[in-house]
This record gives structure tokens, C-alpha cells and sequence, in this order.
């Protein structure tokens, strides 16, 4: 079977290495990854990806430009072989410059042919959908309809550490990928200057112990009766085994907002980390580390979604002073604000387009061999 393991814009190359080193033969491609396996290897993909946000099985895709041809389509579709008769099917949908446009009309045609399918295989006409749930999305992107089923029920983000969010939170996937991108590794010190509510501090300490993100959290197609329930059983003991709780972490971190602080001491607790990673409320300007080769690796503020930008370039500026006076540091940054190599007077020697939510942002590696701007 296909599946696309979906990512934020940005990451999909990140996201394909991944899948690469599973074992999968992976294709990025605009939203995602594309891979094939089959149940077992969905159930593989959502208990290890760090930087993907869903794994989905692709059912079929095909070009629609009517929804009679939507309606066709959905119907050839052989759902009785994923779908039980009290499967409880809900269709999400989404359409972008497409000849269809009403997201609503393609999601009630989706659930329609669906029914019809179901019905004509299953020989009833009713169906009570009490059972265990196929989330199921009709996607229609330049008149590509493409239909998908969600494997892995709430995002993958959603790790089990974070209960609480702060003012402006970074999703887990995206500081699983800031950490990878920095080229960080454990035998150096990893410190996060703007440590918030302690995201990337935690995503660095699951990289160092090698613990799978989905480890202390389940997935919807684990319910599902086509499932290899063993299979899976046994992919979370191997998870298990190579997850090395006792590893050393050199992982620290500080903030000057202590509400924010507290709900990182919060998440360290919850991740099994608080005696493990240090925290502590300092002004980013009265940071000074002892240890050469530190890792720098922060979401400082942009200025347009906590505080102004006057704050925002005045921070840019204490980090690019920060990094110049530790000895081999690296500064890496995520921020949407054009201004930050100026205001930090250093000059990136890597530069990668990401999207924080919807904000499209740039990730900037700044080494230990400055760059400085005038």
C-alpha cells in the first residue's frame, strides 16, 4: 500500500531522510513524503518520525473537474477492505484552486459514494458507525482529488509531554527538525537562550536518548481490526529496548518569563527529563557558559507575534553578542523577522525557508567563524 507520511512546507526533504533511515524507500514531494509498506510499517512510521505530522494511507487519486466525477471516483474505491460494517467513517476535506471549491458539498458527495460503495459490497442499508474510527480526507488540489485514511489519529505532534502551551508555542515536529537541521550533536552543549516552555530542550533530549516520539502515546490504526496487533506490540517493545533512558544530556536552557518557565519545568516533568535538563530564569544578555562549541539554538521572538519589533531586533542583537562571546559556538535561529542578520550584526552561513503555523519563517545557522555585518 502507498502511504504519505504529510509534513509542514519546508520539511519534507527532512521528513524523506527519516523514512530513508527506517528502512522505507521514500519520495518527498510538495506536503510530505510518499512511501510504500503495509500496515505494520504505518504502525513503524507513527511510533518513529520525529518531523512528520500525520501518516496517511493513500486509497486513490485521480483528476475530477464535475463532482459526478468526485461521486465516480469515490466509488471505485474498495473501502470493504479496510472497513468493517460499523466502521464510523467521518470525511474531512479540503480544496485548493480547484474546479471544485465547496469543501462542504466534497466532503457530503466523499461520505455519499462511500455509503453507496458499502452498501452494494456489505448487502444492508443502514449503517450505524459505532465501531472503531476511520478518519477519512478528500483532498482536491489543482483538480487532483486525492482521498486519504488517517493512521495516526491526533497529529504526531502531540508527543504526551505537552499539556499546557504558551504564549506562542513551536510545535514539536518543527523543533524535532530546528535540532536536526543545526547539525547539533550530544557530545556538545546544547543551550536554548529562549527556552519558552522547553520544546526544543525536550525534542534535543529525545535525539540524544533515541526515544521514538510516539513511544507513551497510540495511534488510531491501532484499533483498527486489520491491524497486526502483535506486529505492532512488538515494534513498541523494539522502541523500547533502543531508547536509552540513562543517557548523559548536555542540554540547558533559560528564559527571563518565569510564567513560561514554569510550564517548562512542567513539560521536563511530564518527559521524564526534569532531573535531567537545567532551566533557569536569566536575561538572555547574562548568559555565559563555560563550555566551548556550544550549540545555540532558539525560537527568540519575531516581532510580530509576541511583543514589537523594536524588542524583537534588540534580542537579535544580544544573540548575535551571545554567540561572539563563546568560543566555536553556533547560533541557529528560526525567525520571520528579514532584519535578524542586521540586528545580530553576523551573517548566516546556512539559510532555510520554514513555516512556524502559517508564518512563513527563515532558519539561520550562523558559525563559529563569524560574519560579522558593520
Amino acid at each position: 500500500m502507498e502511504f504519505i507520511a504529510a509534513s509542514a512546507f519546508g520539511l519534507e526533504g527532512i521528513v524523506k531522510q527519516e523514512l530513508l533511515d527506517l528502512g522505507f524507500d521514500a519520495k518527498a514531494e510538495q506536503g510530505g513524503a510518499r512511501f510504500q509498506t503495509d500496515l505494520t510499517g504505518a504502525c513503524k512510521a507513527n511510533l518513529f518520525l520525529a518531523c512528520a505530522d500525520r501518516v496517511l494511507l493513500i486509497l486513490g487519486e485521480r483528476k475530477v473537474s464535475s463532482f459526478e466525477e468526485l461521486f465516480e471516483f469515490v466509488l471505485s474505491i474498495p473501502f470493504e477492505q479496510h472497513f468493517p460494517k460499523d466502521a464510523n467513517f467521518p470525511v474531512n476535506g479540503n480544496c485548493v484552486r480547484s474546479q471544485l471549491m465547496s469543501v462542504r458539498d466534497c466532503q457530503s458527495i466523499t461520505k455519499k459514494a462511500i455509503v453507496e460503495r458499502l452498501k452494494r459490497k456489505y448487502k444492508v442499508n443502514w449503517f450505524p458507525e459505532t465501531g472503531d474510527v476511520y478518519p477519512v480526507t478528500i483532498t482536491i488540489h489543482r483538480d487532483i482529488a486525492r482521498l486519504t485514511l488517517d493512521t495516526s489519529g491526533d497529529a504526531l505532534n502531540k508527543r504526551g509531554y505537552r499539556t499546557w502551551v504558551g504564549e506562542a508555542p513551536l510545535r514539536e515536529t518543527l523543533a524535532a527538525a530546528m535540532v536536526r537541521l543545526s547539525g547539533w550533536m550530544p557530545e556538545h552543549l546544547f543551550y536554548d537562550p529562549c527556552c519558552g516552555t522547553g520544546t526544543l530542550l525536550i525534542e534535543a533530549a529525545f535525539l540524544a536518548q533515541n526515544r521514538a516520539p510516539g513511544l507513551h502515546r497510540s495511534f488510531i490504526m491501532e484499533q483498527w481490526q486489520h491491524t497486526d496487533q502483535a506486529a505492532c506490540h512488538k515494534l513498541r517493545e523494539e522502541a523500547k529496548a533502543l531508547y536509552i533512558k540513562d543517557a548523559p544530556l548536555q542540554i540547558a536552557g533559560s528564559d527571563i518569563n518565569p510564567e513560561a518557565l514554569s510550564l517548562c519545568k512542567k513539560h521536563l516533568q511530564q518527559a521524564g527529563l526534569a532531573s535531567k535538563i537545567t532551566v533557569q530564569q536569566m536575561d538572555l544578555r547574562d548568559v555565559r557558559l563555560h563550555e566551548s562549541g556550544v550549540y545555540f539554538v532558539t525560537n527568540p521572538p519575531y516581532g510580530e507575534r509576541i511583543g514589537d519589533q523594536k524588542k524583537a531586533a534588540k534580542i537579535a542583537q544580544s544573540l548575535g553578542e551571545l554567540f561572539r562571546s563563546h568560543e566555536g559556538a553556533r547560533l541557529c535561529a528560526i525567525t520571520a523577522d528579514h532584519g535578524f542578520e542586521r540586528h545580530a550584526r553576523q551573517r548566516a552561513t546556512q539559510r532555510r525557508r520554514l513555516y512556524n503555523g502559517r508564518l512563513e519563517c527563515e532558519f539561520l545557522v550562523m558559525e563559529s567563524r563569524p560574519q560579522i555585518i558593520q
